[in-house]
């Protein structure tokens, strides 16, 4: 018996209320009820609303990744990450948005671009999702022309890492943010065992 591929699918659901339960500075919780297929009992849910990210794993002809490091309040302290940045220009899509955050977060270009892996972080209490692209060929930012950083991102370091080190720090422990943890995994996988990435256009269904 051949048994299907196992992917992600949409569910049936009828929302009988929706409102916002609490509008922060920056996220907002959405409270919904709701019944899946034909239940008869409802069942209500908060959850982040989120209007969905990308994250870039750039490397240079020396296999090294670029990496940030920048303080994250709700674990107090400074994480090392892959660049990202949220969906939050109307009408910008997921390849643009990566190519923005990449030139303001590590002051590079990049002219190859392609798909590396799509995740929810956190399915069960985020609407997040997150698009991580590999980025290579890679072109500096005329200094003049580089991304003012403020707020939090005044303080951002970058490094660039050789992929070996950063594996090797994400098996250790020693990196949990979980967008260089998925991308650099990722990356490894595509660079031992020759893996294909996809299209940078391709379909994220969870994305419009």
């Amino acid at each position: 018996m051949t048994q299907k591929r196992i992917m992600d699918t949409d569910r049936r659901v009828v929302i009988q209320d929706q409102e916002t339960a609490f509008a922060g500075a920056i996220w907002d919780i959405q409270r919904d009820t709701f019944t899946i297929d034909d239940a008869d009992t409802p069942m209500t849910r908060e959850y982040i609303e989120h209007p969905g990210a990308v994250a870039i794993v750039a490397i240079d002809e020396h296999d090294r990744l670029a990496m940030i490091n920048q303080y994250r309040h709700p674990v107090r302290q400074d994480c090392w990450e892959i660049p990202a940045g949220l969906m939050d220009v109307e009408g910008e899509s997921l390849l643009r948005t990566a190519q923005r955050e990449l030139t303001e977060e590590a002051d590079v270009t990049a002219h190859d671009w392609s798909v590396l892996i799509d995740h929810y972080p956190s399915a069960g209490s985020s609407a997040e999702a997150i698009r991580i692209f590999l980025a290579q060929d890679i072109e500096s930012v005329p200094q003049a022309d580089r991304h003012t950083r403020d707020d939090e991102e005044a303080h951002l370091m970058i490094r660039w890492v050789p992929l070996d080190e950063a594996f090797e720090a994400v098996m250790s422990g020693a990196v949990k943010n979980v967008n260089a943890v998925v991308g650099i995994m990722a990356t490894h996988l595509v660079r031992t065992t020759g893996r294909n990435t996809r299209p940078f256009d391709a379909a994220f269904s969870n994305q419009s």
